[in-house]
């Protein structure tokens, strides 16, 4: 007859007891030629010896022997070696042997003498096989219960991360506060420092703070482009602190009375304007908003003389020119005044009377339409820009000879 296919032998090998020689010999070389590894003894108590000592996967135990029987002998194997399969063999089975074995040994099959070859063979197979599952499902529980431990460390470390980050962030939040508080004192200290020098400077600085703050909210400005814009319309004549009062006086007054040396003192007050922003931190956007409010874009202003839309160098916050509406005419009649007048001077000549620049376009609700930009310099109502009143080529000479 045909043998049951054997799968490879596995890594714990068989024990066999009977106090039988012919049979324990008959055991071992049937199994042997199945390519298992076997362990044979011929008396209980020498049997476990050899269960503290090494694993079995399968222990095959006669019923009658002498110091104990087989029943006993499962029991206390059951207590060494847990997962290994027991089977007993037995000449004679009953219903109280069966109870007994089921109590004491948890016994896996019974082998009845004589047994079939082939039937004791599938058993033996059974029987390592339901120790390998046996044996892997603890691997996978143990590797489980590790993972799982390490999950909860892992969860309470992440928490504690998330605490901190949390503290952290509240801290940062407190600094920030901090920060944009004493950024907002400084801007009142040099507010208060130019209003200190010549107050007409404080009160324009003030003036037209709150005009692009008006911009800002009809534009719909973010944060960061508000605070950039309002910053810059509070410093943009802090390079004046520089100048002497009476030429500060007679610039306002009659630009034209000038000499050349003291107009091109006047014209670098925007440097040194972006110069005392570069002291502040994150002012560099400022600094470039406050040298370029007096450029024209006709290449007629100052300091730089750009021309056409690098006059503008607002990055994205160049508002509209109104330094061309005059004491008697304000609101938005004097704005479209100022286009007029000024248009392809200071700002572009698109900007014709009957175009509102602020409308909404196709970019964007009140944002600007292209090439009709201006900075904070030119928001000075009731003051001429200084040289104004000179054609452009004069006050280009005038610059170079001084």
């Amino acid at each position: 007859m045909k043998t049951p296919d054997t799968t490879s032998p596995p890594a714990d090998p068989i024990l066999v007891v009977d106090d039988e020689k012919a049979v324990l010999t008959t055991l071992q070389q049937t199994l042997r030629r199945c390519h298992y590894d076997t362990l044979s003894a011929s008396n209980p108590l020498i049997a476990l010896e050899h269960l503290k000592k090494q694993s079995f996967s399968v222990i095959i135990s006669d019923q009658v022997m002498p110091e104990m029987s087989g029943l006993e002998l499962l029991a206390r194997a059951r207590q060494i070696q847990p997962h290994a399969t027991r089977i007993l063999i037995t000449a004679v089975v009953n219903l109280g042997t069966v109870i007994e074995a089921i109590n004491k040994g948890e016994i896996f099959r019974f082998i009845v003498k004589p047994w079939l070859h082939e039937e004791f063979l599938a058993t033996i197979k059974n029987g390592v096989q339901r120790y390998e599952l046996i044996c892997q499902n603890a691997r996978l529980q143990t590797a489980t219960q590790a993972m799982n431990e390490q999950l909860v460390d892992l969860n309470r470390s992440l928490e504690q991360q998330v605490q901190l980050v949390a503290q952290q962030n509240r801290q940062l939040a407190d600094v920030n506060i901090a920060l944009e508080r004493n950024f907002v004192r400084s801007m009142e200290l040099c507010v208060h420092t130019m209003q200190t020098f010549y107050p007409s400077l404080g009160n324009q600085a003030r003036r037209v703070c709150q005009l692009c703050k008006s911009i800002a909210q009809v534009l719909q400005l973010n944060d960061e482009e508000r605070r950039v814009l309002e910053s810059s319309a509070l410093l943009h004549d802090i390079g004046l602190v520089g100048v002497p009062r009476q030429i500060i006086r007679r610039w306002q007054e009659d630009p034209c009375s000038l000499d050349p040396a003291e107009t091109a003192l006047i014209e670098q007050h925007p440097i040194l304007g972006q110069e005392l922003a570069a002291f502040g931190s994150d002012l560099k956007k400022v600094g470039e908003i406050i040298r370029a409010h007096h450029e024209h874009y006709d290449g007629s202003g100052y300091p730089d003389q750009l021309v056409g839309p690098a006059a503008g160098r607002g990055r994205g916050l160049r508002l509209l020119p109104a330094d061309g509406c005059r004491r008697e005419r304000k609101g938005e009649n004097g704005l479209r005044f100022g286009l007029r007048s000024r248009g392809g001077a200071d700002f572009s000549a698109g900007a014709e009377p009957g175009h509102n620049p602020t409308q909404r376009t196709a970019g964007g609700p009140g944002r600007i339409a292209a090439g009709h930009g201006f900075s904070p310099g030119h928001l000075h109502p009731q003051r001429p820009v200084a040289g104004a009143g000179r054609p452009a080529h004069e006050r280009h000479v005038h610059r170079k000879s001084a």
